[in-house]
């Protein structure tokens, strides 16, 4: 996270308020005249005065600004303002619940720990947001706007968890899926639990993966993400056996996978727009003008959206094998039947027909004259 020399502050916090800088005394101290209401509502607006001024975030030390600091740096600076700004918030809205900035000072509350979490990764206080979260949606009067809105956050409040166990696979994989499962329950309509599920899945082995995928589309998910885990149902099954790959190529030529045994075909899953694409293209070459003679081809499936850029493309760089095109990017056919979510994807078929290796990239023009000696 970068800072902001000339202002000082934390990029990104200008939105958010800060309670942390008035001792706490300044919201605990009670008025000695106990006897008069507005006494009380003197005291009440002194101290919302007060949140409104501490409302300011502080300034960093001097020398981040020759040395910039580690985020463990930053996070050991902001997070106790942060944590004592939404204590003092709390304190306010406790001791004046029918003050007109009640509410307010709830949302500071709110906003002060949801900024902890996300952005200095303090998973300390989730179970607190959450509690408050799970506090605000039993009001009947919270509108569907506002529960939709608090979903959001709440989800984003977990990311940082997900992230964690993510680095952690397969160690943490039990984990994980619990969390996962929580917020599938929690967030039904929301992608991106099961689509992290099905990712995480992988990381464990094809059986537990396809038992996820199969449970996914067969389940409560939404469309897009039951789609996606039939196209990865259909990818834990092609190991070893012919793929159906038959389409009229944007050069007119007719391609059919069926038709190409005796050849080890490349099957390359890329588009022009992709760099990690792009870059595979000069071995790719070498691999094809090295190898074509003795029988090897390639079948290109891009993910490219136009046409005259592909065309262009793969004119210039001199690509002779065929290419796949029906310019819906990540929606492409063959994408989709066969689970693909990365690119590039490339997949080397035998000379039988039969899906060997899902992973090309590696050592592509070995791999390929071994697969021509069998």
């Amino acid at each position: 996270m970068k800072l902001n020399p000339k202002s000082g502050f934390l990029s990104g916090w200008l939105a958010v308020s800060l309670t942390a800088l008035l001792p706490l005394s300044c919201f605990t101290a009670r008025a000695q005249d106990t006897a008069a209401g507005a006494t009380n509502n003197a005291e009440a607006d002194k101290a919302w005065k007060a949140v409104v001024k501490a409302s300011q975030a502080p300034f960093p030390p001097v020398e981040w600004q020759e040395k910039p600091a580690t985020p463990e740096e930053q996070a050991a600076f902001f997070v106790p303002f942060l944590i004592k700004g939404a204590d003092l918030a709390k304190d306010f809205y406790t001791r004046y619940p029918n003050h007109p900035k009640a509410a307010e000072a709830r949302k500071k509350e709110h906003d002060l720990l949801g900024l902890a979490i996300q952005r200095f990764n303090d998973t300390n206080q989730v179970a607190r947001l959450d509690a408050l979260d799970s506090e605000r949606l039993t009001d009947p009067k919270l509108s569907e706007e506002e529960r939709s809105r608090i979903g959001q956050e709440r989800m984003q409040a977990k990311m940082s968890d997900v992230r964690r166990l993510f680095g952690g696979l397969p160690e943490t994989y039990d984990e994980l899926e619990k969390l996962l499962r929580g917020m599938m329950k929690e967030f039904p309509k929301e992608g991106m639990p099961y689509e992290a599920l099905l990712d995480a899945s992988e990381k464990v082995g094809a059986d537990k993966a396809k038992a996820v995928a199969r449970e996914i589309a067969e389940g409560n998910a939404p469309d897009e993400i039951k789609e996606m885990a039939r196209g990865k149902m259909n990818q834990l099954d092609a190991l070893g056996k012919p793929l159906d790959i038959k389409f009229t190529a944007v050069d007119g030529r007719e391609v059919n996978l069926a038709q190409m045994k005796d050849k080890v075909v490349l099957v390359d899953f890329w588009a022009t727009w992709c760099g990690p694409c792009v870059g595979e293209i000069p071995h790719v070459k070498e691999a094809y003008e090295q190898l074509h003679p003795k029988g090897f081809e390639i079948v290109g499936i891009s993910f490219d959206q136009s046409k005259d850029a592909l065309e262009k493309f793969v004119a210039k760089e001199q690509m002779e094998w065929p290419q796949y095109f029906d310019g819906k990017g990540w929606g492409n056919k063959f994408g989709t039947q066969y689970g693909i979510r990365g690119i590039p994807a490339m997949w080397l078929v035998d000379k039988k027909g039969n899906l060997r290796d899902m992973d090309g990239r590696d050592g592509l023009a070995d791999k390929v004259a071994k697969l021509l000696a069998e």
